[in-house]
């Protein structure tokens, strides 16, 4: 049996315990709404364009604060490791920063920023930056010093060393660092939807909670669940698989 057809299986046992189990429970569809609802209620949502627009919303914000985090992180992390009084310094700030939620700057973010999409945009970025910067560092510190005495020897300097030696050698640890900093960037967005609005999924989540359309609700977050999904098996891992397959890991 192959892994795809366990995972269907696996979800149609789900959907078929759900089912059952909201029939069977007695209690009003806006506190456990059947499968069939909220698949209908998915459904509505996608073909009157209020589901779609909030996912474009949201990818929107999304993508545009993880590539700013990856410029920053990957700036960050090279500074962090080329001189020591920067790791001294930025470097042990970055690793407290890096523990505390993101969420936790959003009060910042609106007074700062006001109620609006450059507050969401700030989290996002956040919630990524921090896990960017640390792996990045990782990845350049653990570069094989055969490899970077090896490139000197035949005249590999500045930008051309960096670039053709550590870039290169650093892609397996950067593109671990880049699957756990968009799952960061990923919640910390449908955190920053909920408090703060301006459209997007976890505006629509908040307004199916206000609502009482719990339907809704469940719609959003299977939404959430696919997209998420969809990125780290389809996205993340086949650039992972590449890289494994260069480095000669699998075959």
């Amino acid at each position: 049996m192959t892994t795809a057809l366990r995972r269907v299986i696996f979800i149609a046992m789900i959907a078929a315990i759900w089912e059952v189990t909201s029939k069977l429970s007695g209690l009003p569809s806006f506190m456990f709404p059947s499968l069939t609802q909220v698949f209908e209620t998915l459904v509505n949502g996608l073909i009157s364009g209020q589901i779609t627009a909030a996912i474009g919303k949201s990818m929107g914000r999304i993508l545009l604060g993880f590539l700013i985090a990856i410029i920053i992180g990957l700036i960050l992390g090279y500074f962090i490791w080329r001189y020591k009084l920067v790791e001294d310094t930025l470097g042990f700030v970055v690793t407290a920063l890096q523990s505390i939620p993101s969420i936790v700057w959003f009060p910042l973010a609106i007074i700062w920023f006001g109620l609006n999409d450059f507050s969401i945009l700030f989290i996002v970025t956040i919630g990524a930056t921090w896990t960017m910067t640390v792996n990045a560092t990782s990845g350049f510190k653990n570069v094989p010093p055969l490899y970077q005495r090896v490139a000197k020897t035949y005249g590999s300097t500045g930008f051309h060393f960096v670039r053709t030696v550590i870039l290169p050698a650093s892609v397996p640890q950067i593109i671990s660092g880049l699957r756990i900093a968009w799952a960061f960037s990923w919640r910390e967005l449908m955190a920053g939807e909920l408090l703060g609005g301006g459209g997007g999924l976890g505006q629509l989540l908040e307004m199916g909670r206000s609502l009482g359309q719990m339907d809704l609700v469940i719609s959003v977050m299977i939404i959430i669940a696919i997209i998420g999904t969809i990125v780290d098996n389809v996205v993340f891992s086949r650039i992972e698989r590449n890289v494994q397959m260069k480095w000669g890991v699998h075959s």
